[in-house]
């Protein structure tokens, strides 16, 4: 997959929770860090190319050796599971560090 990430940080308004979520102050964010909630767009983080178009909703968190702590998604329409990196430390917007915390572990 190396190669194929396409930076893209926007903003955009939640469509689950009506939140305006800023972008991400380091990385990329991909998910509403309110609710926790992300749509399926990406074939390549960044692409916006998957015709999917479903709900990704957090299901657990991991920690992970180099990225830290991990979110895991999972496809409410073609169950497609996906991870991206928590953003609870955002200075401006962080994610609901609670609600993280309130998902199921996976080592």
């Amino acid at each position: 997959m190396a190669g194929k990430f396409t930076h893209n940080n926007d903003g955009f308004t939640c469509e689950y929770c009506g939140a305006l979520v800023p972008p991400a102050s380091v990385g990329c964010r991909n998910h509403c860090h309110q609710c926790l909630s992300s749509k399926h767009v990406d074939l390549y983080p960044g692409d916006r190319a998957n015709a999917c178009k479903g709900r990704l909703k957090a299901f657990a968190y991991e920690l992970d050796s180099k990225k830290g702590l991990v979110l895991k998604f999972r496809c409410e329409t073609c169950g497609a599971e996906t991870r991206n990196m928590a953003n609870h430390e955002d200075p401006v917007s962080p994610d609901d560090y609670e609600k993280i915390l309130s998902l199921s572990r996976r080592p």
